[in-house]
Order: C-alpha cells, then structure tokens, then sequence
C-alpha cells in the first residue's frame, strides 16, 4: 500500500520510465545499457543501443488491454503484408514490470524524407479497406477512456480540473447524438501523419497502434481535419493532398464541429499529463488550456 501511494505521489516521469524499461530489458534478455529516451506521452519510448529495438513503456497496469491490441493488431497486419511496425517475434508480450506494460519493436530505420499528407491518406484508405480477421477482437473507439484518469492524476491548477471535467461532461452529451455516415471497419484512432514513418527503402509504415479499434473511419479523419480547419498546421495545398488521396473531407460532415470538440479536447489532456517534465510543455498546455477556453479564438498552439 504505501509502495502504491509512493507511485502515485511520483507520477509517470522519464525516470521512472527509464527504471522499468532497464527491469523490463534484463527480463527480456535485452541490454538497455545506453537506451535513449525518444518521447514520452501515453507511452515512454526508448531506443536501445545494444539492438535495433524501440521498448515501449506504457502510463500503468490500466493500459494493459491496449498494449496487447497493439501487439495483435501488428502481427495482423504483417500477415497481411501492410506496411505497420512489426513487434519482436520471439517473446511473449506485452511485459507487466511495476505495474507497466512493457512491448518491444523492431526499430524502423528511417530515410530521409518524412510521410506526406497524401500518403496518410493513401495509407488510411487502404487501412479502412481491410477485413479483420477471426480471433481479432478489437474495442469500439471511446474518445472518454482515459480521460477521467488523466484528470486525476494530472499536476494542474483545481479550476483547470473544474473546467475539463464540465467540458468532458458537455463532450459526452453531444457525442451521444452523433450520427455517422460510414460502416464500421479497422480504424487507426490516432491517425496524424506523425504516425507514418518512411524507412530507408523509401516505404511509408503507419506505427502507434495503441487506440487501434474497430469503428467509424470518421475517427481516422478527424484528427488531419481539425488539425487543417482549427489548427492550420497544414497548407491548404496539403490538405487537399489529404483529401484528394482519400476520397473525403470531415469538414463537409454535419458532426465535423463535434469531434473538433473531442479532439481537441484530447490534444489537451494528453500534453497536461507532462506538464511537470519541462516549463516548455508547461507553456504549450497553458496555451491550449486558454483555446478550450474560447471556442472561437484563434488557436496558437504548437505540434508536439
């Protein structure tokens, strides 16, 4: 008990990440002697030295059904021959150390171009395109999952808590009227061209499977809209890529401004989960913390 309460009090910090990745090397065989810390979010991603391998290590032990859709949905796709991140064969994941799931890749090495806007789309349509298979069981898309425990655990002002928790409650309500146009298929569920990565035989390879679900394709699509309409992070000439390769914009969709809201949102209470990491990140969350704060304000936020 007081062991948990000292977890809690630590929170999901890199070097907390750092000392379960080590423990989940040496239990795996592997040697983490030099591992690099490449991001830290939903998950800690480390790249080893010693082997060409990413060790994923998840927030905590409620993350574990996500991690073993992420491994399922990568051997799934391999068998089919699309381009995913592929899992380490050999062993028998995901890993639970401490309390946090534990998965090993094989590390893509990249090229030396990053994916494009078109080629997400490309991608997306070919991953809607698919049948899963017997034996694949796989969630439906839940935009609130993780929400009421991000907000228990985040290290932000009490009114910030207030604010978010109405706003998740307001979300909540307009999401069960939705009404979507597409049948229910593989969906992706983070799907930023962040997560497409182009090795160094030039192929483009879609990674992250962690929100992997069976569901509306409009889940997919969400994310570069809101990202072009509310953000701007796009061109317009990038987004017509986007749009042009998969045949659809959300932004025509009667519940395009809903799942604005819903991205949005999300976008907000993933970064506040890092806000004691560095005053950088601090600043990006208040930042967007202020544009939930006023729907119809301009939105400077930064890619992270």
């Amino acid at each position: 008990m007081a062991l948990d309460a000292a977890r809690s009090q630590e929170g999901f910090t890199s070097a907390r990440a750092t000392r379960v990745m080590a423990a989940a090397c040496q239990a795996a065989g592997l040697d983490d002697r030099g591992a690099e810390l490449i991001r830290i979010g939903e998950n800690a991603l480390f790249r080893l030295a010693s082997a060409p391998v990413i060790v994923r290590v998840a927030r905590g032990k409620e993350w574990l059904p996500k991690s073993r859709v992420e491994v399922g949905v990568s051997r799934w796709l391999w068998g089919e021959g699309f381009p995913a991140a592929r899992v380490i064969e050999d062993l028998e994941q995901p890993l639970l150390i401490d309390g946090h799931p534990v998965t090993f890749w094989h590390l893509i090495t990249e090229g030396g171009r990053k994916a494009t806007y078109g080629e997400l789309g490309g991608v997306l349509r070919e991953l809607h395109s698919l049948t899963l298979p017997d034996g694949l069981v796989l969630p439906s898309y839940d935009p609130f999952d993780k929400q009421a425990l991000r907000l228990d655990r985040a290290v932000i002002p009490d009114d910030d808590k207030v604010f978010l928790r109405k706003r998740w409650n307001e979300l909540r309500d307009r999401y069960a009227e939705l009404r979507f146009e597409s049948a229910k298929g593989p969906v992706h569920g983070d799907a930023h061209v962040q997560n497409l990565m182009v090795d160094d035989q030039g192929r483009v390879i879609l990674i992250d499977f962690e929100m992997f679900c069976y569901d509306h394709p409009e889940w997919d699509l969400m994310v570069t809209a809101v990202e072009h309409h509310s953000l701007g992070w796009q061109t317009d000439e990038q987004y017509a890529d986007f749009v042009a390769a998969y045949g659809r914009d959300l932004y025509d969709w009667p519940g395009y401004e809903t799942l604005r809201g819903i991205q949005e949102f999300g976008m907000t209470t993933w970064l506040m989960q890092n806000v004691q990491e560095d005053e950088e990140t601090a600043a990006e969350y208040r930042r967007r913390i202020a544009g939930l704060r006023n729907d119809d304000a301009p939105r400077d936020w930064r890619p992270w």
